[in-house]
């Protein structure tokens, strides 16, 4: 009885590992994000993810990752994102919708927690190869803007 507990202590490593190898997704470059402390986000807090692009020839599609929790005010979230890279120089505002005019959420719900991930570009051909870095602030009349959770970006192969 003890070698056959021996030997579930010594596969159960093998087996998380093989899992989690198993669940990673062959098309995504990144997919990150970024807590936000005591999901208060202010203007200061900047998020920024970079991307090293090794095939500018084939076209990509970006998301905006999004969680707030339930007791987020608005229905929507303006945000200001700043592309800079090789040949890539930019800002632009999004708004992201995150609940019907009812009071909906749109987002996958998880406990008190909306997830969302937003396309921005589609489709999307780097200019060169090179790092590039997408930054986001929150632009909102509040601030800290409360009850967001985190952010962050996913950039994966277009299919």
């Amino acid at each position: 009885m003890k070698a056959a507990h021996k030997l579930c202590f010594a596969l159960l490593p093998a087996l998380v590992i093989l899992f989690l190898g198993s669940c990673t997704d062959p098309n995504a470059v990144i997919d990150q994000n970024t807590a936000i402390d005591n999901h208060n986000w202010s203007y200061a807090n900047r998020i920024k993810n970079s991307v090293k692009i090794d095939d500018p020839s084939i076209p990509y599609n970006l998301y905006i990752n999004l969680r707030v929790t339930g007791a987020y005010k608005y229905s929507n979230i303006f945000l200001l994102i700043s592309k800079n890279g090789p040949k890539l120089k930019g800002v632009t505002r999004y708004e992201v919708k995150l609940a019907n005019p009812d009071g909906e959420w749109l987002g996958t719900g998880s406990g008190n927690l909306y997830s969302y991930q937003v396309p921005f570009l589609t489709n999307f051909k780097f200019p060169e190869k090179g790092t590039y870095t997408f930054t986001m602030e929150q632009n909102m009349r509040d601030n800290p803007l409360h009850e967001v959770n985190d952010v962050g970006l996913r950039v994966e192969k277009a299919k």
